[in-house]
């Protein structure tokens, strides 16, 4: 005996709950990429322009400038957001919306890491630089703290995750090395079917 097909009203259901899950992560990431370009125009780029000479002034404000195209693209994709998680609909203009967003990311972290990163070593103190993470962590609602750390964790250089946690109250310290890893994995397999989903690689 055949199963009976699917309906229209159950494959709505299953595409609304997809777009759900999928847009709340997207959402979280959103916010999180928000945060982490605030401490960097609050903290980071006034230290290098104050400390960099010729080398920050040539590259600092590309940066800046940078900031604004990748903040208009990911404002944009917040205010879409919302729709596409409750009717699973719009999500062309969602993508495109987010193939920009892609598009400028690469290219800002790659400045980052050639430009920025070295400039950065010579000018900023590795307690400034943990101020800097510490900025973003900070923010986030305390609810989804383990997670978005457990996503750093996941993605991030073992040595800056090491320092952000040295300086990180004693509570945290101790207790995210083993919360934030668990919600993470509950996270990835909600959202990607898996524990280990493939890292970000540029």
């Amino acid at each position: 005996m055949r199963p009976a097909p699917a309906t229209r009203a159950g494959r709505r259901t299953v595409r609304h709950r997809a777009s759900e899950v999928v847009g709340a992560h997207a959402e979280l990431l959103c916010t999180l990429l928000h945060l982490h370009h605030e401490g960097e125009d609050v903290i980071l780029w006034p230290l290098l322009q104050e400390r960099g000479g010729a080398e920050a002034e040539a590259v600092v404000p590309v940066m800046e400038e940078q900031h604004h195209v990748i903040e208009a693209a990911n404002a944009e994709a917040i205010r879409l957001l919302p729709q596409w998680r409750s009717t699973a609909r719009g999500g062309d203009e969602l993508a495109e919306v987010f193939d920009r967003l892609q598009a400028s990311l690469l290219e800002h972290m790659a400045m980052e890491e050639e430009r920025i990163l070295p400039l950065a070593e010579k000018c900023v103190t590795a307690a400034e630089w943990r101020q800097l993470g510490e900025h973003g962590m900070s923010e986030v609602p305390k609810k989804a703290l383990p997670l978005a750390f457990g996503m750093a964790m996941y993605e991030g250089d073992p040595a800056v995750i090491k320092a952000v946690l040295a300086g990180a109250p004693g509570p945290a310290r101790l207790i995210l090395p083993f919360l934030a890893p668990r919600a993470y994995a509950r996270h990835a397999k909600r959202v990607h079917g898996t524990i280990s989903p493939p890292r970000v690689t540029r």
